[in-house]
């Protein structure tokens, strides 16, 4: 909703929204566009009365503002359907879906196209580095679209996809997320497969072949060009990748069409969850127009999104990395990648289970399987987490605690870290502000004696 109000402002519309416990780094970006913020959804945000009222899909019936929208017959749009008809139409779209990689997939895309002169527009659910903005109106043609599988708004409860009409879609992966709006696996292949239905036959479907489930839902039919990739070289993907330069991180690759290679990308993202995004935005952006040579060089010069693996700081040796990781695949990826990178040196994995699905509990057989890797495992755990996290630490046993309280947890955390040490904070939210502490309570000499000689 923050990138909407951004590309709103853009195109020459006086923007003000509301929200709940803003953080960076869409407040600052909001702050930097001079869009005004209002805390809470109160009904006198509708004052004076706007023209349009665009609603995002955290609303409900029963907020005061909501109500006050419908009684007053002020006219309302879903964020999607706002975008579809005053800013996609008539652009070529270029939509990024999947359970995992959207956000750092559309923002390699919107890069090779930008790298290639091709001045995109974009929307995208993170910054990227090299744009420092999540959104931009653009001055091509071409638009590109993180494209996720949420519903849309209280009164439409299709995904918001399904408003996109990609001409170049893109289908990561596939997997069960978002237990609060979906009951089962097969309702989200469904939403996947209506988004298939809106891509033309002139477009192209850029999907991930190593993916089962992604393979039932095009089963379920397909009326458009389709290229596959998979770093492995499955059945049926035309774009593979071979690990080079004695790197087995996903650091340095060669990218291979149909067997032939056609680029190498040797850069600063770790884990070969990422090769298959690089892959997939290559193919994508050859439809486009974009030579693989051209996007690989892109790619090289690529600088990643805020809050994926980001290296937030170091303190006495100990390196703090934010990290958006929130369903138990991303969780096991991501410190896969970094445990490649950074060999026998320790890391301390520490979650906030904060996601719907997370904070019901549909994930947590699985989380302690993810975290498996880490040499030490911290769990916060708030009054109201609907399901006993203890599971998960007895699972792990004595590499895993439980805390409940952020302030504590990061003291005690910095009292134990080491030097060479890898603190990976993993969250979909702020975790109150733990990043921060952790780094001020290191550079305040918390630390462990070992750290402090």
């Amino acid at each position: 909703m923050g990138g909407i109000a951004a590309i709103a402002k853009a195109a020459g519309h006086r923007v003000t929204g509301s929200d709940r416990n803003v953080y960076p780094p869409m407040s600052t970006q909001l702050e930097a566009l001079g869009i005004e913020v209002v805390e809470g959804f109160a009904a006198s945000q509708l004052e004076p009365v706007p023209d349009v009222v665009v609603v995002g899909n955290v609303m409900t019936r029963g907020q005061p503002v909501i109500e006050a929208l419908l009684e007053r017959g002020i006219p309302f749009e879903s964020g999607p359907e706002w975008l579809a008809r005053h800013v996609l139409r008539d652009r070529w779209v270029l939509g990024v879906a999947g359970t995992h990689g959207k956000t750092t997939t559309t923002s390699m895309l919107a890069w090779v196209l930008e790298y290639a002169g091709l001045s995109p527009g974009f929307l995208i659910g993170g910054v990227p580095e090299d744009f420092g903005i999540s959104a931009r109106l653009g001055e091509s043609p071409f638009f590109v679209i993180e494209a996720d599988e949420y519903d849309t708004a209280f009164f439409d409860k299709r995904a918001k996809f399904v408003h996109y009409r990609p001409r170049t879609a893109i289908l990561n992966n596939l997997e069960f997320d978002h237990a609060d709006i979906y009951p089962d696996l097969p309702a989200i292949q469904r939403q996947f497969h209506h988004l298939v239905r809106t891509v033309p036959g002139a477009g192209l479907l850029v999907w991930n072949a190593a993916d089962e489930r992604l393979a039932q839902t095009l089963d379920m039919g397909c009326w458009t060009p389709r290229e596959g990739f998979a770093r492995d070289g499955a059945p049926g993907a035309t774009w593979s990748a071979r690990a080079t330069g004695g790197r087995d991180d996903g650091s340095a690759f060669d990218v291979l069409e149909s067997g032939r290679t056609v680029g190498t990308v040797e850069w600063g993202l770790l884990g070969w969850h990422n090769v298959d995004n690089a892959l997939a935005t290559i193919a994508a952006a050859r439809h486009a127009g974009v030579p693989p040579e051209v996007a690989c060089g892109a790619l090289r010069e690529f600088r990643g999104v805020k809050r994926r693996m980001e290296l937030r700081g170091e303190q006495r040796g100990v390196r703090v990395y934010d990290d958006f990781a929130h369903h138990p695949t991303a969780i096991a990826t991501t410190i896969d990648g970094l445990r490649r990178r950074v060999g026998a040196q320790r890391i301390i994995a520490i979650l906030e289970p904060r996601s719907n699905t997370m904070r019901l509990g549909v994930h947590r057989d699985a989380l302690a399987p993810s975290l498996a890797v880490a040499d030490e495992v911290w769990l916060y755990a708030p009054a109201d987490l609907g399901w006993d996290a203890s599971t998960v630490v007895a699972a792990l046993g004595s590499r895993a605690r439980v805390r409940h309280d952020i302030d504590s947890m990061a003291a005690e955390l910095a009292a134990g870290l080491r030097p060479g040490d890898h603190a990976l904070i993993m969250s979909n939210g702020g975790f109150g502000g733990l990043h921060g502490k952790l780094l001020a309570a290191l550079a305040a000499g918390q630390g462990s004696s070992e750290g402090r000689a």
